[in-house]
């Protein structure tokens, strides 16, 4: 095996809204940062247009050339497979199908490029460098518009046959509950997300429930959002507490899953909607108790991510030196 590279290696994290890369050192310490807007309605050569010129930022902070940088990882949403560097879909880059992104970054970059899934990036991030080191068996569940995951078995990213694994988002909940944007019916994602709950929140005001949610939403129904809720459940409106223990009850449901079939030592809870803190969480933990295995769930350490937003680039570029030390 090569010794570890002292280059940096260039994490970038692709977003539906935003672009971040970063440079980072053989440590782990963050060299250089930049965040750009995603050009996603106009297709993938033109956000890799925008990633290499919010890389080129970092190189100009950093004051290095393209040429020293070791690798890149980039962290994207959605199904992907690293093997090809194909990322097969996206929920927030509409339009997107079977997208080369290695290909078209190693044109752009002259570098070795490796491509992973988002919340995989993170769950790497949190094991090298946050909540969980040293730990050996990790699932990593990010709540915000959608619902993604990451799983560590045995100290190392698990990501099935081709690099579809760990869609935790869209393990059925429900059978009979509402479809998902992944076109199933009654996904954790359908019924925990910030999506989900908007869409609950709106349904629940037309039907006529009295509700201090409109007002929070400056009395534009299509306003109403995770964060509007998550303003009226804490000034203690009736509906919105009831929507968001609803989404925690779900929540526990899928973490009870989790629980029973990958026996972690470690669950990490990020995302947005993870913010709303023991509104949300005390019902999951609460129904997750009471549905997985005892055992299970009297071992398992809940926590929240170290990292916050870096952690995206970080686990992005880990994962781009790791693969490195592989070739």
């Amino acid at each position: 095996m090569p010794l570890p590279s002292k280059s940096p290696t260039l994490g970038v994290d692709l977003g539906g809204t935003k672009i971040l890369t970063a440079l980072i050192d053989h440590h782990g310490e963050m060299l250089a940062r930049d965040q750009s807007p995603t050009p996603a309605e106009k297709g993938p050569e033109e956000v890799i247009r925008a990633i290499r010129e919010s890389a080129g930022r970092c190189f100009d902070q950093a004051c290095l050339d393209a040429s020293a940088i070791e690798a890149v990882g980039i962290g994207a949403p959605g199904p992907s497979n690293p093997e090809s560097g194909v990322l097969f879909t996206s929920p927030h880059l509409p339009g997107w199908r079977d997208v080369p992104l290695v290909g078209l970054l190693e044109k752009k970059f002259k570098k070795r490029a490796f491509l992973i899934n988002d919340a995989n990036a993170a769950v790497l991030a949190e094991l090298n460098f946050g909540a969980a080191q040293g730990l050996s068996q990790v699932i990593y569940l990010t709540i915000s518009t959608g619902i993604g995951g990451g799983i560590i078995i045995g100290g190392r990213l698990y990501t099935g046959a081709i690099g579809c694994a760990a869609e935790l988002g869209h393990m059925t909940i429900n059978d009979q509950g509402p479809r998902c944007n992944c076109g199933n019916y009654g996904c954790l994602e359908a019924l925990a997300s910030g999506t989900s709950l908007a869409r609950e929140g709106r349904r629940r005001i037309r039907e006529g429930v009295q509700t201090a949610l409109l007002e929070c939403a400056s009395g534009d129904i299509e306003k109403v959002d995770a964060r509007t809720i998550r303003i009226a459940a804490e000034k203690g409106d009736a509906l919105a507490r009831e929507l968001v223990a609803r989404a925690g009850y779900y929540l526990g449901v899928g973490l009870a899953n989790l629980l029973n079939i990958f026996n972690p030592q470690m669950i990490i809870i990020g995302g947005g909607v993870s913010n709303m803190g023991e509104m949300l969480l005390a019902p999951a933990y609460k129904t997750a108790g009471e549905r997985a295995y005892e055992a299970a769930f009297s071992m398992v350490k809940f926590a929240g991510p170290k990292l916050g937003k870096n952690s995206g680039v970080l686990g992005a570029a880990a994962y781009a030196r790791e693969m490195m030390q592989k070739h």
